[in-house]
């Protein structure tokens, strides 16, 4: 990266140290006194902090989006017929025992695992599997992987048999088509309508379909008793209490009140490790997403490509890092691509995209250029003359996003644009970005295997939904036809060196058109206190994706996690 050496920067450093030691003050001084506290045995109950949430609204609907649903009830409660496990970057059978392509790779055959049932006892078959598919063609809103623009049928070939048939090459539907929940068909076919359904006392097939407790301020799940894996889940159950924000559930795991969280934790070697060397252990690999800074591209001044390269340019990315997130993760490049795609990047389309460096000198160029100048008072003015207005969208109480988005503002209002962080609780943000009611917000990406999934959902025209439409992906409204055709290259790619000569040239297009904005690569965060319990991944035994957060890879922890000593 290179960094201008602007008054901006050289005022904000000696800020830092300053800035850290009050971000921590609060939590260290709540800690004091407390070293080493820890509350009596679980009895095999692991609490998990994964959503920050003030309070509990009851949701055990797996079709809908994972933001409008409680943990674990995609992959925990419900679960897929695969996972694909991103460290072992392989496919593990689940409720499938297995796949194949037909010779023209326009038909998938799968096979259930057999002796599975239903939390009710009633038999899981192919039956379920088709009828799952069928409620998604019927209700586009739950189609979230937009199979059905893939899919021609789904039909059964015999209970523990079906067969998918695609209208064209579609290799990379495999992750969707096997990611995808599965419903029972003899309780969801009296569902009078599936897209407002709550679904509060859920009959699932995965380790924890049993609703102990649910309370405004905590819920707890059971295992199943009929769980198809024999002795699994060596757990008796789960617990989820209410944390406004990541202070919050830091101050929990401090405490010795949580087992496996997902959220920030800042300086976690001397707040958190130093405080139970033996038992507090941590791993943050840079494998969850690429945190974006999404531009509404569907109206101005954010359909101008000028417009989202001279934004980019104004965030000082060493700084966000280094103050925002400790430094646990660095700058992202012009891919946008994470380490979970190391082997797919180019480094001739990471160095063209120059708009990722911090140039605040070119960014007041490209604005002037694309017709927004400073006013007298200093101010862009916008095409109607007004002062150009550009807000940031983030999650109350996610504290490194809110610093970051900080930043951010910070640096467009250098730039001329008048600009603040807006925090908003986590359902009215997420209904924002979805039905694209923002300026610029801060968001995740997908991390499915290829980066054909990444950029499908950053460049293609499938994804994109009107203004006011709820959007599964594309929430920033960016379509290119040059992605689109890279894009059906891609599903047919014979190989890997094919799928590798596409990717790059995804890559060269994003770097040209800055679709979004990157900003790091996202840590998948995991700290976990082993006091009670053992078999977390960690990077002497990365089986998976360490954060609760990563569904569907959080079936391969919650199956693995024992009580200690177990």
């Amino acid at each position: 990266m290179v960094l201008k050496d602007s008054s901006m920067t050289r005022l904000r450093w000696p800020r830092r140290r300053f800035l850290a030691a009050a971000l921590l003050g609060p939590l260290v001084s709540a800690c004091s006194g407390r070293r080493g506290a820890a509350r009596r045995d679980p009895g095999g109950v692991l609490t998990v902090s994964t959503e920050q949430q003030a309070s509990w609204v009851r949701n055990f609907n797996p079709l809908l989006a994972p933001g409008n649903i409680r943990w674990p009830t995609r992959a925990g409660i419900y679960e897929p017929l695969f996972i694909y496990d991103t460290m072992g970057g392989k496919v593990v059978p689940w409720l499938s025992s297995g796949f194949s392509w037909g010779p023209d790779k326009r038909t998938l055959h799968c096979t259930l695992r057999p002796g599975v049932t239903w939390s009710d006892g009633q038999p899981f078959t192919a039956d379920d599997v088709v009828f799952t598919f069928e409620i998604l063609q019927r209700h586009k809103a739950l189609d979230l992987f937009g199979v059905w623009s893939f899919l021609d049928d789904v039909r059964a070939t015999g209970p523990d048999a079906l067969v998918f048939s695609l209208n064209k090459q579609y290799v990379p539907g495999l992750v969707y088509l096997g990611h995808q929940p599965i419903v029972p068909r003899h309780v969801w076919r009296d569902v009078p309508d599936p897209v407002t359904f709550t679904n509060e006392r859920p009959v699932a097939t995965g380790p924890f379909t049993e609703i102990t407790v649910f309370q405004n301020q905590v819920y707890e799940l059971g295992r199943n008793p009929r769980y198809w894996q024999p002795g699994k889940p060596a757990l008796r159950g789960l617990r989820f209490p209410a944390y406004p924000g990541n202070d919050q559930a830091t101050l929990a795991l401090l405490h010795g009140e949580v087992d496996w969280a997902g959220n920030f934790v800042p300086d976690v070697e001397r707040i958190f490790v130093a405080r139970d060397p033996a038992h507090h252990h941590y791993w943050f690999p840079l494998v969850g997403g690429t945190v974006m800074l999404y531009p509404n591209a569907a109206r101005a001044p954010l359909s101008d490509e000028r417009v989202r390269k001279a934004i980019s340019m104004s965030i000082d990315r060493a700084l966000l890092v280094k103050v925002a997130m400790y430094g646990y993760t660095r700058a992202a490049d012009a891919t946008g691509l994470h380490d979970g795609y190391a082997r797919f990047r180019s480094p001739e389309a990471a160095a063209a995209g120059d708009w990722i460096s911090h140039d605040m000198e070119r960014a007041g160029k490209l604005l002037d250029e694309a017709g927004y100048p400073r006013r007298a008072d200093g101010l862009r003015a916008s095409a109607d003359g007004a002062p150009l207005t550009l807000d940031v969208h983030v999650v109350t109480g996610w504290s490194d996003w809110i610093r970051a988005a900080q930043i951010i503002a910070q640096g467009l209002r250098a730039l001329g644009v008048t600009s603040a962080a807006r925090a908003y609780d986590f359902s009215a943000f997420f209904e924002k970005l979805q039905k694209g009611a923002f300026d610029l917000s801060l968001g995740w990406s997908s991390d499915e295997p290829t980066p054909y999934h990444f950029y499908r959902d950053l460049m293609g025209t499938a994804t994109l939904r009107p203004l006011g439409e709820p959007a599964a992906r594309n929430w920033h409204r960016f379509g290119s036809e040059e992605a689109d055709a890279l894009l059906a290259a891609f599903e047919g790619a014979a190989d890997e060196h094919e799928e590798m000569r596409l990717s790059h040239a995804l890559e060269r297009l994003f770097a040209t058109r800055a679709p979004v904005i990157p900003l790091f690569p996202n840590p998948s965060w995991a700290a976990f206190n082993t006091r009670h319990f053992e078999g977390f991944p960690s990077a002497q035994d990365p089986y998976a994706k360490p954060s609760p957060y990563s569904a569907p890879e959080c079936l391969l922890v919650l199956t693995r996690i024992t009580p200690r000593g177990a």
